[in-house]
């Protein structure tokens, strides 16, 4: 069974931060919460459980796109501006100790590297994809073993992007038994960032996390 994410006590302390923090902060925490209480309901079902923790997530980071801006560059300044204010490096203790479980499982499974399905799709012969596969294998690795949590995260955000791609677009099967590792461990490392991004975004209500994209219309 998944590991407890704990949106009641997430919960508990969006509303003692109370009134006075931004509106726009509060709501963007509020709905992301609430997509974590969601993804708690599902202790069987590694797909659901995926595409919960992904919009919360999706919630927590979600912003007007600037020029020339596309979503990863978004989900990766995001990623910059939290590693700023983790004062306790809890992100990077969590990349480095979970490096040698579901993170680096997933690094490894080619099913998740965004180059190879577009060789499949360009019938491209050549091995230029499998080049990059091992470039950015060793480039995570090299990440760990310097220290650079920037890299590690980007790397593995990467990777979950194509799965939450696969997912949200209908490219998978719901329960299917074709590929379920990358699912799993897509499920798992999201279970582990997704409550931990919360808190650091709990503990820093006037950071600059960019206007939410839907309002609150009365």
């Amino acid at each position: 069974m998944p590991e407890t994410l704990d949106a009641d006590r997430l919960k508990r302390k969006l509303k003692a931060a109370g009134d006075a923090t931004p509106e726009h902060w509060r709501t963007r925490l509020h709905r992301a919460i609430s997509w974590i209480r969601r993804a708690e309901a599902e202790t069987d079902d590694a797909d659901a459980r995926f595409i919960f923790l992904w919009i919360a997530f999706n919630a927590a980071y979600a912003r007007e796109f600037e020029q020339e801006e596309n979503e990863r560059d978004k989900l990766h300044g995001f990623i910059d501006t939290l590693l700023k204010v983790d004062a306790d490096k809890r992100l990077a203790a969590l990349a480095f100790q979970q490096f040698t479980g579901p993170i680096r499982v997933l690094i490894e499974n080619k099913y998740v590297f965004e180059p190879f399905w577009r060789a499949l799709r360009e019938h491209d012969s050549s091995n230029r994809w499998e080049e990059r596969f091992n470039a950015s294998h060793k480039a995570a690795l090299d990440a760990v073993m310097k220290g650079d949590t920037a890299l590690v995260l980007s790397v593995v955000f990467d990777r979950l992007y194509v799965l939450r791609n696969q997912l949200m677009h209908g490219g998978a099967t719901w329960n299917s038994r074709v590929n379920r590792q990358q699912v799993r461990d897509g499920a798992k490392i999201m279970g582990r960032i997704v409550p931990v991004v919360i808190e650091l975004m709990l503990e820093n209500p006037y950071v600059d996390f960019g206007e939410i994209q839907y309002p609150v219309v009365m």
